[in-house]
């Protein structure tokens, strides 16, 4: 049960990094996506991962909230151990040209802290109902602090976010994600409680993009 209610936090943490690559079409059987969850709220996919028991997920999912809005939330690390669960610390490391490096830690409270350092680029540009913002992150453990003891470094964390206009006040959000959270956690568990996670990263972000503060638009 503990590994369980972990990987699912964990999920919800390493999906709310700030995210983006070029624009892309809904995940199709070619690209070896399998349709996994299928509710309202969010549509989940999953592949296989060359090399490694973990799969790799893709979800799509409805925000009634403008992309600028959304996007806004997302590049609110610092702020996510207000509204992200079991978040403690979200530090800026620096602003590296079109990139910038954070460290992020995690504190789940039934097993060993988790943390680490990713470089995140960002890119936008316009379409016809409004901005499509694109944002991907790797790991850059290198340039944050070191491993400390009693916390397991997360090695492995790629990542990216697609925010696509549906309308003027409505956004298509398209997150990926393919992470080892490390420990022992049997990669059955780990495929399996990640669509929760997924579901609650979905969840967290409507939610948080209620808040009015979020609407306005960054010049």
């Amino acid at each position: 049960m503990r590994q369980r209610v972990f990987r699912g936090l964990m999920s919800i943490f390493l999906a709310g990094c700030p995210t983006a690559f070029a624009a892309e079409q809904s995940p199709t059987v070619d690209e070896g996506w399998k349709l996994a969850v299928h509710d309202k709220d969010v549509v989940i996919y999953s592949r296989p991962h060359p090399g490694s028991p973990l799969k790799e997920f893709k979800a799509v999912g409805p925000i009634e909230a403008p992309t600028h809005a959304v996007c806004a939330v997302i590049d609110d690390f610092q702020n996510y151990p207000k509204f992200m669960p079991s978040v403690t610390e979200c530090r800026l490391i620096k602003r590296d040209g079109d990139s910038i490096v954070g460290y992020q830690r995690l504190s789940p409270k039934v097993c060993a802290d988790r943390d680490y350092t990713l470089r995140v680029w960002k890119e936008s540009w316009r379409a016809t109902d409004g901005l499509v913002f694109m944002s991907h992150w790797s790991p850059a453990n290198e340039l944050g602090p070191p491993e400390t003891k009693g916390v397991v470094r997360v090695k492995i964390c790629e990542g990216k976010w697609l925010l696509e206009p549906d309308g003027t006040i409505k956004t298509r959000a398209t997150y990926s994600i393919y992470t080892d959270t490390g420990g022992f956690i049997p990669s059955l568990i780990a495929n399996h409680v990640s669509l929760t996670g997924i579901k609650r990263l979905f969840a967290a972000i409507r939610k948080q993009v209620k808040d009015p503060r979020y609407a306005v638009r960054q010049l």
